[in-house]
């Protein structure tokens, strides 16, 4: 092992609390999955020039951004991600503390363009719903797809993701934590249980 691998897993050791749960991702699983969807979003899509990414705050904005970069690399040509507010069309304003609006930010104009859809986990569709939503306020699309880190099963609504890092499948009193460097000083997924109320998840 490499004095950067010893390094790279002490700084982990000293991040993460002994109730992060079972490591499921680590750095480099991450790092993977993200180079993989984004080579899928570029098969699937064959003029990139025609895409426009979008992540939902607060981690999907970061993967949004990652996956970006690594699409200007492939396409030597500078891709640029967005952000899409979702707060004002949640359906569960009601049942959780109020939230701070986050800012919506559209590098392009949607309309005849094919979106993709960027977040961490997605779990019962809700948050893909009210992204959705919040698309229709801003253009109209020539398609939308979704793509997600973690996929961990339990859907509410008739919801897919078309990319997915991946699969975990988790019982309802589990949570999926994700931490991206970007906002939490580390890279991981991690599975913890039971689940509290307001638990990552889409």
């Amino acid at each position: 092992m490499s004095a950067s691998d010893d390094a790279e897993r002490a700084g982990t050791a000293h991040h993460q609390a002994p109730d992060d749960g079972r490591t499921v991702l680590d750095q480099h699983d991450i790092s993977r999955a993200l180079t993989r969807i984004t080579h899928e979003i570029l098969e699937r899509n064959r003029d990139s020039a025609g895409l426009v990414l979008l992540g939902i705050p607060t981690r999907g904005v970061h993967l949004a951004r990652r996956i970006a970069q690594r699409m200007s690399e492939v396409e030597q040509r500078t891709i640029t991600a967005g952000a899409l507010d979702i707060t004002m069309y949640r359906d569960d304003l009601r049942l959780k503390p109020a939230r701070a609006l986050e800012h919506t930010e559209i590098p392009d104009d949607i309309d005849g363009k094919v979106v993709v859809l960027i977040d961490d986990v997605l779990f019962s569709g809700r948050t893909i719903r009210a992204a959705l939503d919040a698309l229709t306020e801003l253009g109209r699309p020539k398609a939308v797809q979704l793509a997600v880190l973690i996929d961990r099963g339990h859907r509410e609504l008739p919801i897919r993701a078309d990319f997915v890092g991946k699969n975990l499948p988790t019982s309802l009193v589990e949570k999926v934590k994700v931490r991206l460097t970007e906002s939490d000083e580390i890279d991981s997924v991690s599975i913890t249980g039971p689940a509290s109320t307001g638990g990552a998840g889409a």
